[in-house]
């Protein structure tokens, strides 16, 4: 029988084999899950980790998840949720395989798939109303406005260069059940293109949540959830508020995270 110390070392060794070079891995603070990240290329942030918070997955429920970069909301809704299965398209070869050495790192090969893939293909990826609960984290900005980051990863995560919002929901709706669910984040100056762009995939919006960096500021993020063939009842909840008057993380911020 290994020791302790042995077991630790083993451990070790087998996670930095994961590795390539530049990467690191992350403790995610949540049951004792990790993931490979390089902090040159695009790392997730706070959007993803709220989303898997709002985001409604019934138990024994399959799950993609459309733009998965690294693999975070998979990975994250693996120990929040009893998903039964968790798919993640990424398009990018670099994220796709950090993704896939993620999903090993956490031995996490039975209850998710990482598929290197284009959102606009999704169509000959997965079969239509293949999925209960789609999720998505997709780049915010449109092509073409404000400013593009030279790094190739962080443009593509940030902005509209492979696949725009209509690409997105349209995919959305081909691989979703009808009741499906379909849960996103994106940014409020985009809402009403949201709103529509869903119903017109018949997407219909039934609860939407804004996230507040504090009571005096204004959302800088919207966390959204549809239904396919739904009928029109939207319920907005309460806001979420991410730093308190003592510039701490609020209760639910760090309920959330998991700390």
């Amino acid at each position: 029988m290994k020791s302790r110390r042995a077991e630790s070392q083993s451990l070790m060794t087998t996670d930095i084999s994961l590795l390539k070079e530049g990467e690191r891995i992350d403790d995610l603070e949540r049951n004792g899950l990790s993931i490979i990240q390089d902090p040159s290329s695009f790392c997730f942030g706070m959007d993803a980790v709220l989303l898997t918070g709002f985001a409604s997955v019934p138990d024994d429920s399959t799950v993609v998840d459309l733009g998965t970069g690294t693999g975070i909301i998979p990975i994250l809704l693996s120990a929040k949720t009893k998903a039964r299965r968790l798919t993640g398209l990424e398009i990018q070869e670099k994220s796709a395989d950090m993704a896939q050495r993620s999903v090993a790192l956490n031995k996490l090969g039975s209850r998710i798939d990482i598929i290197k893939g284009d959102i606009r293909e999704a169509d000959r990826i997965f079969a239509s109303a293949s999925f209960d609960v789609v999720v998505s984290n997709p780049p915010y900005m449109v092509q073409g406005s404000g400013l593009q980051n030279p790094n190739e990863a962080i443009a593509i995560a940030k902005h509209e260069l492979l696949c725009d919002l209509s690409d997105v929901i349209r995919a959305a709706a081909y691989v979703l059940k009808e009741g499906g669910i379909f849960n996103m984040v994106h940014r409020p100056f985009r809402l009403a293109d949201l709103i529509e762009t869903m119903r017109k995939y018949r997407i219909e919006p039934k609860r939407m949540k804004f996230v507040f960096p504090s009571l005096e500021r204004e959302p800088v993020m919207v966390l959204i959830e549809g239904r396919k063939g739904g009928g029109a009842n939207l319920t907005v909840e309460k806001p979420l508020i991410i730093y308190g008057p003592d510039g701490k993380y609020t209760e639910e911020i760090t309920e959330i995270y998991g700390y």
